[in-house]
């Protein structure tokens, strides 16, 4: 592929590691909240990831984390208000091309989701299965797991539940399209 300034980039399925496989999401999301914030739209965050630092090096003039911990486990990934109401949501992307791994979601995770839901805020997953990406209610989710005993989400009942995200330039994953949708009536703030 040739961009701006002839500069070659070119992408095979060896430069793509398991590690990273979210990275793609985790990016457009970004964009898309940087997106939402610049046309004042919504104010949603990527939450950092709280650790402590152990041992650190300098190499040109730079710090560098040799070493560092987990100060205490994360919530969800991203959290902000939209419309005056909290929303927090985590984005997981698997391979799995029949079910999504209850494993990408811990514990305390789920407990997080039922506490904002409790509090009357808007709490959901979106999730890239497939080459598609779904946009899954909180109160979806907690459905789920406390109505079966599988270590994962069917496919199709995340096709069924979910939402489609439909995918554009700006905002690349405009999921505030669906939020409206769900928790807010076409007239209410108008």
């Amino acid at each position: 592929m040739l961009y701006p300034n002839n500069i070659k980039k070119s992408y095979s399925k060896q430069n793509i590691s398991h590690g990273n496989r979210g990275m793609d999401l985790e990016s457009e999301l970004n964009i898309t909240n940087n997106y939402y914030k610049e046309k004042d739209l919504a104010l949603i965050y990527k939450k950092p990831t709280p650790i402590g630092i152990v041992d650190v090096s300098y190499k040109n003039q730079k710090k560098i984390i040799e070493k560092a911990y987990f100060k205490e486990q994360s919530t969800l990934d991203y959290n902000g208000i939209y419309k005056g109401k909290y929303i927090d949501f985590d984005a997981k992307v698997t391979k799995n091309k029949t079910a999504f791994p209850l494993a990408n979601i811990h514990k305390h995770q789920t407990e997080h989701i039922r506490g904002v839901i409790r509090h009357k805020g808007i709490a959901f997953l979106i999730i890239r299965m497939n080459n598609i990406t779904y946009f899954l209610k909180g109160e979806d989710y907690l459905f789920y797991i406390d109505n079966n005993i599988r270590k994962s989400i069917d496919y199709n009942y995340i096709k069924e539940k979910g939402y489609v995200i439909k995918e554009s330039y700006l905002p690349p994953l405009d999921y505030l399209k669906i939020v409206d949708e769900i928790y807010f009536k076409e007239n209410e703030y108008e």
